[in-house]
């Protein structure tokens, strides 16, 4: 017995297998997507490759932790208040909601409920990304009391995401307007282009803007959009299939800059 235990976590969607030592330091770990097994103790590395012998499938390159990037250095110094990373879909509404919730009757359903939904349905879909090389920031905070939906960047570039429930409504687009239903059309796709523009400035890559619907029976066109993809939330997985735009490094070194407050503060 090598008198070490296994310890299994997760960190931003991936899988580590911690080893530690029977006072709970941790003195190796496994990181099943790169096949790595990083050992910060060298002289236990049999004792710690026997622990992981269960949990090891193909081969494995074992040794010293690898040297932090300049993106992983950046998010070290990070303050926690200051990282966005954390934020869950629709944030700034949840906080809306736990500190000022709707009357218990109402005639009508509060619509920051109906736009939760859309946000957390979207934002679901799009972390679901993780795995493939994607990241995903939600509620980003931005000057004015505006905020961005989703920031997704990834191997296919940057996306300034905005979600909207359209719940068993025909959506008709004529740019710049949107229209729901029976409801008056409301000039939506000159903000998201604006919100677009804004993040670019911000992170000096160019971001795309979409617009992600959340259960429409049906949406029509009179005018194609200018620079604002229009998709159903279902349609993100196929944000996976895009590519050849930014490498692993710049994803994450761009990523790194989104995460932080400071970099909106300045719009």
């Amino acid at each position: 017995m090598t008198g070490l235990r296994v310890v299994p976590t997760w960190q931003h969607g991936r899988e580590r297998l911690y080893v530690c030592l029977t006072d709970g330091r941790n003195i190796a770990w496994y990181d099943r997507e790169a096949a790595r097994v990083n050992l910060l103790a060298d002289d236990r590395r049999e004792d710690v490759l026997e622990a992981l012998g269960p949990f090891l499938t193909g081969s494995v390159t074992v040794g010293p932790p690898p040297v932090p990037t300049p993106a992983e250095l950046a998010r070290l110094a990070l303050h926690p208040d200051d990282d966005l990373a954390p934020n869950r879909p629709g944030e700034a509404l949840l906080v809306s909601l736990d500190r000022d919730p709707a009357p218990a009757r109402r005639l009508r359903p509060d619509p920051r409920r109906h736009a939760l939904t859309a946000e957390q349905t979207v934002g679901e879909a799009l972390d679901r990304l993780d795995g493939a090389g994607w990241h995903t920031l939600h509620s980003i905070p931005l000057p004015g009391g505006d905020r961005l939906h989703h920031l997704a960047i990834g191997p296919g570039g940057l996306f300034a995401i905005h979600s909207l429930y359209a719940r068993k409504a025909r959506v008709r687009v004529a740019d710049p307007h949107i229209t729901l239903g029976r409801r008056d059309p409301e000039p939506l796709l000159r903000r998201l282009r604006t919100d677009a523009a804004r993040a670019t400035h911000a992170l000096t890559a160019e971001v795309h803007s979409v617009l992600a619907l959340v259960a429409p029976t049906e949406v029509s066109f009179s005018t194609v959009p200018r620079e604002v993809r229009v998709l159903t939330a279902p349609e993100i997985e196929n944000f996976t299939r895009l590519g050849g735009v930014l490498k692993p490094a710049d994803v994450e070194a761009l990523h790194a800059m989104a995460r932080d407050r400071n970099t909106w503060t300045h719009l």
